[in-house]
């Protein structure tokens, strides 16, 4: 196995782990205040801020890994990548920075109460970050990063005006309302909390629909957007129907209210399959027809040592994650909102 395979399959499993982890970050913003305008505030916020307080400073780790690493296996990325993607990159940064902002109040600010604008500008980019993220898979798809006179411009008519960008980004607001009511449905149920668990379960069957729908919108539009790769995917056309699988075995255990474990695991292996399903039909682009994973990646040296550090960082990272999980998040008496002895 090549360098490049090996570099981009270890970045792609970063980006998986910021879609999970993210998602669930995200989607509880967006509940946590559409809650309060619905009246359910004082049912669903509880177990939504038990989950964020020890999640949130570790989420964006996965990102800044792959966006660090992309640059580093993939040169050729920053060159392509780095000014077409000045606009949204910036926007990301300032709905993180507004993000972090909300945190910093609710956690240390003096007043407890939830003020609503900031509410709502807490709702409002845990929508507005995957669908300025997402734009990348729709641009990694060609025809959209020029170079023109030797400078690489985005055409910025053709990507507001393709179908693929916007079934990409349905596809991703959807994802992640989906799955974080999933997490946070099973969450409430472990905690007992059956106001908020009946609250959360509809919320997730709710979004089942849109999301398996802007799934099959978005897979058919990749066909307009990008036949070689749409007959890539259709090669391994069992990673999609595996995901569809996982898809109805999780709905049924949320919608019969049992194996909510099981239920939320299922939901990882659903978009786990549809997610290396689409990045190895990808290969070997990662920009069509501009960086590939053959071409574009760096010297044996510099790959050598970059895939060493990044498994160091996989194998620090996760044991990390397990071990906050167990302390905090399934943790029989914080999940249930029981104090926590000390010393």
């Amino acid at each position: 196995m090549s360098y490049g395979i090996i570099g981009i399959t270890i970045l792609w499993t970063f980006l998986f782990g910021y879609l999970i982890v993210a998602s669930v970050d995200f989607g509880a913003g967006f509940f946590s205040y559409y809650s309060k305008l619905t009246g359910h505030n004082n049912k669903v916020h509880t177990i939504i801020q038990r989950y964020l307080s020890p999640v949130w400073e570790v989420t964006n780790v996965f990102l800044i890994f792959f966006v660090v690493g992309l640059i580093g296996f993939f040169p050729d990325s920053a060159y392509y990548y780095g000014t077409a993607l000045l606009v949204p990159g910036s926007l990301v940064t300032v709905l993180l920075a507004l993000r972090g902002a909300y945190y910093a109040y609710n956690t240390y600010g003096s007043s407890k109460e939830d003020n609503i604008t900031y509410m709502a500008i807490y709702g409002a980019t845990g929508l507005l970050i995957p669908a300025a993220l997402s734009t990348i898979l729709a641009i990694s798809e060609g025809g959209i990063i020029l170079e023109e006179n030797g400078k690489v411009v985005l055409d910025w008519a053709r990507f507001l005006t393709n179908p693929y960008t916007w079934s990409v980004i349905i596809l991703a607001l959807v994802s992640v309302l989906y799955i974080s009511a999933m997490f946070l449905a099973f969450y409430a149920h472990k905690a007992g909390d059956e106001g908020a668990f009946s609250v959360l379960r509809t919320y997730a069957l709710s979004w089942s629909g849109p999301t398996i729908l802007a799934c099959l919108f978005a897979f058919f539009q990749i066909n307009r957007q990008n036949p070689v790769h749409f007959s890539n995917m259709l090669d391994m056309a069992w990673m999609f129907i595996a995901s569809l699988i996982c898809f109805l075995l999780a709905v049924y255990f949320i919608w019969k209210k049992k194996n909510l474990g099981w239920s939320f695991l299922l939901v990882i292996l659903q978009f786990g399959f549809a997610w290396y399903g689409y990045g190895r039909s990808h290969l070997p682009y990662i920009l069509y027809n501009q960086i590939s994973t053959a071409d574009s990646i760096t010297n044996d040296v510099m790959a050598g040592a970059l895939i060493a550090a990044f498994l160091a960082g996989l194998l620090v990272l996760i044991p990390s994650l397990i071990l906050m999980m167990r302390l905090f998040l399934f943790d029989a008496k914080y999940v249930s909102g029981s104090p926590l002895k000390k010393g």
